[in-house]
């Protein structure tokens, strides 16, 4: 059974690419992920049997064998670190809540900054394995 890397998935358009141990690239259609599974990461290592499709080669009955390790969990902040962010970004929450409370909303430089900061420690905590 041949093995390889994905070389990219996109579960929104249903398929993707697996590149060989021999270089060559096969189709990766969504169908022929296993059950359950509804994508694959980048660099992931799967097993697969192959058939020629219309286009050349396309992967089936996939098996991950490794998944690729995730670049957002390997360099997310450490806990302290984390625990000093999130109590910045409090003040400014708590700073943007005072305004409101004026019936104003912070200026549209302000805004952004908070959004982009909260996007920033949500992307942190949002680590899938």
């Amino acid at each position: 059974m041949p093995s390889g890397r994905v070389r990219w998935f996109d579960a929104n358009k249903g398929y993707g690419f697996i590149q060989g141990e021999q270089g060559a690239d096969v189709f990766l259609p969504a169908v022929a992920l296993p059950e359950g599974v509804k994508t694959l990461r980048k660099g992931a290592k799967v097993e697969y049997s192959v058939i020629e499709g219309r286009r050349g080669p396309q992967a089936m009955n996939v098996t991950l064998v490794a998944s690729a390790p995730s670049l957002v969990k390997a360099t997310r902040p450490k806990p302290d670190d984390m625990a000093a962010i999130v109590e910045d970004l409090i003040k400014l929450l708590d700073s943007a809540g005072n305004q409101l409370r004026r019936h104003r909303y912070p200026s549209p430089a302000e805004s952004k900054k908070l959004a982009t900061l909260m996007r920033a420690v949500a992307d942190n905590f949002d680590v899938q394995d």
